[in-house]
């Protein structure tokens, strides 16, 4: 059968959305994932549907583990993907995800696929595997993200601003610094390392210096007293990541990275070596200047080649490796559009194409009206969809599925499919990897 439903995996990790308010617990419970329950206090931050080892999807009318079953039947991932990314073993060279975020994600970046292979070699238990991890966020919900450098001279000025962030650089660094930021060549040798020594600096500033900064820095937010240059954007970044990770070093890369603000269809692309990361969302609610922070709860799919390596620094519990985030990012210093995926068309207005740079996949986001209809071209490569509003049918040849809320189904290489929505509107997310 070239078209069937798998049953994906859920992750539990603690800046997930607890119960049923999370769409992760929702898509679970709606597709009737074998032997899933919302636990309501327990938090659900992501839904697998892939191939990765640590979290394999199934076949969900046998139970087979989907790599076997695509290893058994290669011509559900074609001969094309499966040489180009010696996938005989039925591993997909992506991974697609649902993720319902509550509070902020750590500072992080992603390695090559060089330094993935020796990051596995010498550290297996914490770096998984030996793959690298571009990724792709399409946003379901309006959320807020902190992704690659700032410009060189927008950092500069906060080094002038920001008394409490350039508090934390040696003179010299900062004076290097500051001299490039008007560079013609802001990717250049010279002005990458002298953002290097400078990220460097931050991030590993001991907590004496740092803390007393922070909360001085924090104090003066929320009495209202960042200044125009500033901005709101990151005073009230600076609030929110502190309220949730107090007294965190991470909390200063709203002065370093980019702020980007995305709405619901709108996407962005992190290669290997791009700091970044996930800040909406968050139980809390902060007061200053008779002023509010609001509750943001965010949802988004996520889209990466086949791996699990995360380099963290910071705004997070879990271990920290500072040395191999600094020493394995890219250091392009550019403006927040850089990172962004410009969608475009790809069967007709209903179905939207995001491809980012890299070959291991791309995402078509489905939106069809009640009783509409759209067929997909045949793709030389596999496929895994998700519905995440109202139900309807997916046919190819003779044979059609019933598909509903959650409900996530492998497309197999060569397959033109159509999709017709039932008596609701129809939205389904479908990667793909084409050869």
């Amino acid at each position: 059968m070239s078209v069937f439903k798998i049953a994906p995996t859920t992750q539990q990790y603690d800046w997930g959305k607890t119960g049923s308010s999370a769409k992760v617990a929702q898509f679970a419970a709606s597709s009737k994932l074998p032997g899933f329950t919302i636990n309501e206090s327990a938090p659900y931050a992501e839904l697998w549907m892939g191939t990765h080892p640590k979290s394999p999807s199934h076949v969900f009318i046998t139970g087979q583990v989907l790599s076997d079953h695509l290893a058994s039947h290669p011509e559900l991932i074609g001969a094309r993907v499966s040489d180009k990314f010696d996938a005989s073993n039925g591993s997909l060279p992506f991974l697609f995800k649902v993720l319902s975020i509550d509070k902020a994600l750590s500072i992080q970046s992603h390695p090559d696929k060089a330094t993935a292979e020796k990051l596995h070699a010498a550290q297996p238990d914490i770096y998984k595997d030996p793959n690298h991890k571009p990724e792709m966020a399409l946003a379901i919900t309006p959320f807020i993200a902190m992704c690659g450098f700032r410009p060189l001279s927008s950092i500069a000025s906060f080094l002038t601003l920001t008394p409490e962030f350039a508090a934390l650089i040696p003179q010299a660094i900062r004076d290097r610094f500051v001299a490039l930021s008007g560079s013609d060549t802001p990717t250049g040798p010279e002005e990458k390392a002298a953002l290097r020594y400078l990220f460097s600096a931050v991030m590993n500033a001991d907590e004496a210096t740092y803390k007393p900064q922070l909360d001085a820095l924090v104090a003066r937010y929320k009495a209202g007293g960042d200044t125009d240059g500033e901005g709101k954007e990151v005073r009230d970044l600076v609030i929110r990541c502190d309220t949730q990770f107090p007294g965190d070093i991470g909390t200063f890369c709203a002065f370093l990275l980019n702020y980007v603000a995305l709405e619901p269809g709108e996407a962005i692309f992190l290669g290997a070596g791009e700091p970044h990361a996930y800040v909406s969302g968050g139980a809390f609610h902060v007061l200053f200047s008779q002023q509010s922070l609001l509750t943001i709860r965010v949802e988004c799919m996520e889209c990466m080649a086949n791996s699990d390596n995360v380099i963290r620094a910071g705004l997070t519990p879990k271990l920290r490796d500072i040395p191999n985030l600094v020493s394995g990012l890219t250091y392009n210093a550019s403006p927040p559009s850089k990172h962004i995926v410009v969608p475009t068309p790809f069967a007709s207005t209903a179905s939207t194409l995001y491809d980012p740079p890299v070959p291991e996949f791309s995402v078509v986001l489905l939106k069809l009206a009640v009783g509409a209809e759209e067929k997909h071209r045949a793709v030389e490569g596999p496929s895994i969809a998700i519905v995440t509003d109202g139900a309807g049918t997916v046919s190819w040849g003779w044979e059609t599925l019933e598909v509903g809320l959650g409900d996530v189904f492998f497309v197999g290489a060569g397959t033109e499919v159509t999709f017709r929505a039932g008596d609701a509107d129809f939205v389904v997310y479908r990667a793909f990897v084409e050869a």
